[in-house]
């Protein structure tokens, strides 16, 4: 039974429409679906193939757009400070007024405490690089029910939200693609023109685009957020996430997880298919394997934290069958360097 459980392990969000169904006691599902939007189409035509998953997206853009400018309006972001005096909004320091100081800038209320005339000084505040990837692969392609958001759409939200309120702050905010190009619009509101470069790079990349970002195309002083649902190699990523640490790259994680993903609701005979060419997985009383799937669920995640944290990157987790507000606010809570904290999904 061990054997079946480490597999299941590849197959973390890659449940096709196949294995989407509990069917109860010992019945026997077999598929009569088409397969999921990640298989190409049968007559093998790539050309049509990547046409339909950009059209896919692009239908879907509008909506997404909308609905993270209201979620991330319902939320407000500060300034990021360079930790120096200079121009801004937040105190920095008090320190002794110089020889020719204007007299305007005394601060007189500290200055009666003592002996000496005191002035005021802000923090600098400065716009920051902040990165985007967006997972867009075949794995974020699904959902366990009708009612529910596939993967990609939620990572597409919260990405476009996130960059939405970093827009707002006065950020430097741009969408990094797999070949280090930057995407360049002239139309549209900053955030439309974002959302349209995550589009071209779905288009300029073959209909797929790799779950991480290329660590050689990533440049020193930057922030980078990374949405997935990580059903990556652990060694790739542990290298990326070392490669960031040594240019001073300040990563966080947002993994995207469906609940069907942490728990098997399944029952009886079950035909797992890959929704990138792993082959078909058959399995017998699969309500069997709920318990050690769920430990192999929990083993993963302890391996996700301890790589983003080794590395001094952070983590947030979202289900997808929770609001969207609780992992922006995480999110932006990271952004703002308030600690480590991870948002599990109830």
């Amino acid at each position: 039974m061990s054997t079946p459980v480490l597999r299941l392990r590849n197959f973390l969000g890659r449940l096709s429409s196949r294995g989407r169904q509990s069917v109860a006691d010992d019945f026997t599902h077999t598929a009569s679906q088409p397969p999921s939007s990640g298989h190409a189409p049968a007559d093998g035509s790539l050309s049509g193939f990547i046409a339909s998953q950009a059209d896919d997206l692009a239908s879907r853009l509008p909506a997404l757009l909308l609905e993270a400018s209201h979620v991330a309006a319902s939320l407000s972001t500060g300034q990021h400070g360079l930790h120096r005096a200079g121009s801004g909004e937040s105190f920095w320091q008090y320190r002794q007024a110089q020889p020719g100081e204007p007299v305007s800038q005394i601060d007189w209320r500290q200055s009666a405490r003592s002996q000496h005339a005191y002035v005021r000084e802000t923090e600098a505040e400065a716009p920051q690089t902040v990165l985007l990837w967006c997972d867009l692969s075949a794995s974020m392609q699904w959902r366990s029910a009708s009612d529910l958001p596939e993967k990609r759409d939620r990572a597409l939200l919260l990405l476009l939200a996130t960059a939405s309120l970093l827009l707002r702050s006065g950020e430097r905010v741009r969408i990094l693609t797999p070949s280090g190009q930057a995407t360049r619009h002239a139309t549209g509101t900053p955030l439309e023109r974002l959302a349209l470069g995550l589009l071209e790079t779905l288009r300029n990349n073959g209909g797929q685009v790799p779950a991480l970002p290329a660590a050689a195309l990533i440049p020193r002083y930057c922030r980078l957020i990374i949405v997935s649902d990580f059903l990556c190699d652990n060694t790739e990523l542990g290298k990326l996430l070392s490669h960031c640490a040594g240019q001073q790259v300040r990563a966080h994680l947002v993994q995207i997880t469906d609940p069907a993903e942490r728990t098997l609701p399944y029952k009886g005979h079950i035909t797992f298919e890959g929704l990138e060419q792993e082959p078909e997985l058959d399995l017998q009383h699969v309500q069997s394997l709920q318990d050690a799937y769920q430990y192999q669920v929990r083993l993963r995640e302890t391996a996700l934290t301890a790589l983003a944290t080794r590395h001094n990157h952070s983590l947030t987790v979202h289900n997808t069958n929770n609001s969207p507000l609780p992992a922006l606010m995480s999110i932006q809570a990271h952004m703002h360097n308030k600690g480590q904290l991870t948002e599990v999904p109830a």
